[in-house]
């Protein structure tokens, strides 16, 4: 008979918003087991934009000097024309006063999660289990029953608090019965990633370069080893999608010679924007990718995970140790409020911004970029915005 381990927070799903939970808790005092369906950190195509403050709070748990040096750090990003050629910069630096980190910095999320998925398995007070994937769990008034499958079996643990980190198809959130409203663009998106150094051809780039464009946008940034080129999908099929022909199409829009260039990912997906009715029932709680979705443009969906991660377990940590269990509902309040004001409202405009449209919506879209370079005040605003400092303000202003 399997004995069942005892735990005070499991934490299912071991992405970068799962493992900073588990760090956190565990740097606090807090015995924790992080879960993971998959049989490490997967090195995937995905999240790549730390945004400043999410820089401040990784500094808490000793991770941020990691990052810089395996980054790269970004204070000017671009709004670029791309029938004019016209560059619009926009420069972080201006919030030197706001934060210690007056930049993004690019670096893909796997070196965060694998980083901390291996201080973890230091620390004396956690466990990181991959391949263990939560299947089923039931809460009562003192705790929560959790079974994770592995390999070979079941294994049954009993936790004080379960935390959601599980990702858009999250099991959690579905066994809780939550509503996860909202809805999914129609277009489908592709993105293509070189080694090419393309700032040996267009060597005015920024590490972030947003696109628009009337006929077709596109997001083009740098992570350490890569170039990653995002653009609409429209209505072409899958098979043309991943063509040699679409690469070489996409890549001659600003290189030479888009035929040549060699790719090292071709994927498409789809964008969605949804937010879970709750983020927490009880004893369970959700956070990141589990809670609310949205669409890339701006670096937000890692962000705001990793901002739900350190609102709930700062407020955790006191329960657990005795305080008031009405903080875990403000846990509720402020992300979820922050979601649907800042994070959700915010993607949808960058999105329309760059879908931009034809002719006059195109034009329009110009002229508010270039009045927002020439405005101090109104630019200073807009930076506060997209570096996600002022929703981290907002969430704090929740009682």
């Amino acid at each position: 008979m399997t004995t069942k381990k005892r735990v005070q927070v499991v934490v299912a799903g071991a992405g970068p918003v799962g493992s900073v939970a588990a760090m956190y808790l565990a740097m606090n005092g807090v015995d924790v087991i992080l879960a993971e369906l998959g049989a490490d950190n997967a090195a995937d195509l995905r999240a790549s934009t730390f945004h400043p403050p999410t820089l401040e709070m990784l500094d808490q748990i000793k991770v941020t000097d990691f990052l810089m040096e395996t980054g790269l750090k970004s204070p000017v990003y671009h709004w670029r024309d791309r029938q004019t050629g016209e560059i619009m910069p926009f420069d972080f630096a201006e919030l030197a006063g706001d934060t210690k980190y007056p930049f993004r910095l690019q670096c893909e999320q796997h070196h965060l999660s694998g980083k901390l998925a291996s201080r973890l398995n230091e620390e004396s007070n956690a466990e990181v289990l991959f391949s263990h994937r939560l299947v089923w769990f039931q809460q009562d008034d003192d705790g929560v029953e959790v079974a994770l499958e592995t390999p070979t079996g079941i294994e049954p643990i009993r936790a004080d608090y379960l935390i959601g980190a599980d990702g858009a198809s999250s099991i959690v959130r579905k066994w809780l019965g939550i509503e996860f409203d909202g809805f999914t663009y129609p277009e489908r998106f592709l993105c293509l990633s070189t080694e090419q150094e393309i700032r040996d051809e267009v060597p005015d780039l920024a590490y972030v370069n947003y696109i628009s464009d009337a006929q077709e946008w596109m997001v083009l940034l740098r992570v350490p080893r890569l170039w990653r080129v995002l653009v609409p999908a429209n209505g072409a099929s899958n098979e043309e999608l991943l063509s040699e022909e679409k690469k070489a199409k996409v890549f001659d829009g600003f290189l030479k010679d888009g035929a040549s260039v060699q790719t090292h990912h071709r994927t498409i997906y789809r964008a969605h924007q949804r937010v879970a009715k709750q983020f927490r029932k009880d004893r369970v709680l959700l956070v990141g990718d589990a809670a609310h979705l949205n669409n890339p443009l701006g670096g937000f969906g890692m962000n705001s995970g990793v901002h739900d991660a350190f609102n709930l377990c700062e407020r955790l940590v006191d329960v657990i140790k005795g305080g008031d269990n009405g903080l875990l509902d403000q846990f509720d309040r402020q992300r979820r409020t922050v979601t649907h004001a800042f994070t959700q409202k915010q993607t949808i405009e960058n999105m329309e911004a760059m879908r931009g449209g034809q002719g006059e919506a195109h034009a329009r879209r110009r002229d508010k970029m270039r009045a927002l370079l020439t405005n101090d005040d109104e630019r200073r605003k807009y930076l506060l915005r997209q570096s996600m400092i002022d929703s981290l303000r907002d969430a704090a202003a929740i009682a």
